[in-house]
């Protein structure tokens, strides 16, 4: 559990993690491999989210999933790319957050992941909050945590000296 003056600047910023679905480039589920490498390949993200026709979060689509599917024995298989669609490749089993507020949930899926889906209760896709802007709050926090609270010093040496 985050202790409350952290929670407190950590949420304080919270309406500037959301980057809103519809400036989050994405693919959908129909949409062939070929479209998918180009579109991560345009944009130079490795991962970006998959989506049905309604909005709906489906998964996720990565460059390395891709081009697995690439891999011949002897030579690439561009061909492939398409005849298969993002649906058949797609990573399905993916944590998402409800909102931007669910701050302590987040933090422990940006350990793995450089950006976590907010998926509504309906599973609309609202957008991705990136680990970049929480390390903003970070850096916002680190400096201004002692402005704004009275922060006492606590000396470990003794307690480690009576061991």
């Amino acid at each position: 559990m985050l202790i409350q003056p952290v929670a407190d600047l950590l949420s304080r910023n919270a309406d500037h993690y959301l980057i809103p679905a519809d400036i989050v480039a994405n693919v959908q589920t129909d949409n062939n491999l070929y479209h998918a490498f180009l579109v991560l390949t345009k944009i130079k993200y490795s991962k970006i989210p998959v989506l049905d026709h309604a909005g709906h979060f489906e998964g996720l689509i990565s460059l390395p999933l891709i081009t697995e599917q690439m891999l011949g024995f002897d030579q690439l298989n561009v061909e492939v790319l398409m005849e298969k669609r993002v649906s058949d490749v797609m990573e399905t089993q993916v944590k998402t957050v409800p909102n931007v507020d669910d701050v302590e949930s987040t933090l422990h899926l940006m350990i793995d992941n450089p950006f976590v889906p907010v998926v509504d209760n309906d599973g609309l896709f609202q957008g991705i909050v990136t680990r970049r802007e929480y390390m903003k709050s970070f850096n916002f926090l680190t400096h201004e945590i002692g402005k704004q609270y009275d922060m006492i010093e606590k000396d470990f040496s003794t307690s480690e000296k009576s061991k």
